[in-house]
């Protein structure tokens, strides 16, 4: 079933390369696609149609849940509160590992595109219904389905919740500034070094650091997400890489480490194994990061250690948190600030 009327809309962020011609050029993201009439773009969900460049998935939701903000993962940002998640379908990148590849990959593979519209009033009515204190634009790339995000986010910021993005990174500069004052937090992957991203990912490493640094630099609440791929990414060197660049922009901004399963078309690599998994933790802890976070493996604390005093902040399990005792942005034993967004 392909999109109907009310989920076309005309994107932003393009123009006409020529008066000629209807091919024209989408800047939503770093991919930059040229698209001729008729195409879409890697994303497949924006498509060319007689020279104008227009969204297929407005309120088009794939998916639609109450989650634990520290599922997104986010742990420095209202822990213990629930988000609101929804995702269209959709991905400007073709990972290998995808692990939403069900939804994520569907336009592309299968060329179809699920109708289910769904306007933007009712997600926010619905996330305050459940009592939810942020809506999660998560599951796919949020920068697909920028158009209703954008929506979404409006009507939401009035209604007194927050916003969070869980991306790639690869949203591009006029796109970027245009969300940043409706964005509260956010979480980027950052997945390797540039032959990582080239090989597996089919994009560039420079613009995810890059859109890491402005999110950072405005003020939205970062936090980054490792996956750990045996014989991928996981050498001392570019972990090392990773860590470094956060530390440099801020020792503040929380890493999470998070551990692999074959999946997808990536089903060479073994499982990531515990030594891998202290192994990342430990570079992170060397290079200054404050907050270093397993994920997606058993035995290894997720709770938030005070870096001053040594002081149990906040103590999690299973994307739950037990006992949260951070007390005005700080450490109620040695009143250190912890950087994050508690209020």
């Amino acid at each position: 079933m392909q999109s109907s009327k009310q989920n076309i809309r005309e994107a932003q962020f393009w123009k006409r390369l020529d008066p000629d011609s209807e091919d024209v050029k989408c800047s939503l993201c770093h991919q930059n696609c040229r698209i001729r009439s008729g195409k879409r773009g890697i994303c497949s969900v924006r498509e060319n149609q007689a020279g104008r460049l227009m969204t297929l998935v407005y309120g088009n939701l794939i998916a639609a849940n109450e989650d634990p903000i520290e599922k997104k993962p986010l742990f420095h940002f209202l822990p213990g509160s629930l988000a609101y998640s929804i995702a269209t379908v959709g991905c400007n990148f073709r990972c290998l590992h995808c692990q939403n590849a069900d939804i994520s990959q569907l336009p592309q593979e299968g060329g179809r595109i699920p109708d289910n519209f769904v306007p933007p009033e009712e997600v926010v009515a619905e996330a305050v219904s459940r009592g939810c204190q942020s809506i999660a634009y998560t599951y796919t790339e949020p920068t697909i389905f920028f158009e209703y995000a954008y929506d979404v986010a409006v009507l939401a910021h009035s209604s007194e919740l927050r916003n969070v993005f869980v991306s790639n990174g690869y949203i591009g500069q006029d796109a970027a500034d245009k969300i940043i004052p409706l964005l509260d937090g956010i979480n980027i992957d950052l997945k390797g070094d540039d032959e990582f991203y080239r090989k597996v990912c089919r994009a560039k490493l420079e613009p995810v650091k890059g859109n890491i640094e402005r999110f950072w630099r405005a003020g939205v609440w970062v936090e980054v997400t490792t996956l750990v791929i045996p014989g991928y990414n996981d050498s001392v060197e570019v972990l090392t890489d990773i860590a470094q660049f956060l530390a440099g922009i801020s020792q503040d901004i929380p890493w999470h480490v998070s551990a692999f399963y074959p999946t997808y078309k990536l089903r060479d690599a073994p499982p990531t194994g515990m030594e891998s998994m202290r192994r990342a933790i430990d570079i992170g802890r060397r290079a200054g990061l404050k907050y270093v976070y397993p994920g997606n493996i058993r035995g290894e604390s997720e709770s938030t250690i005070c870096p001053s005093c040594g002081f149990l902040l906040i103590e999690r399990g299973g994307h739950r948190v037990m006992k949260n005792s951070v007390v005005e942005g700080g450490c109620p034993q040695c009143k250190t600030a912890v950087a994050g967004v508690w209020s």
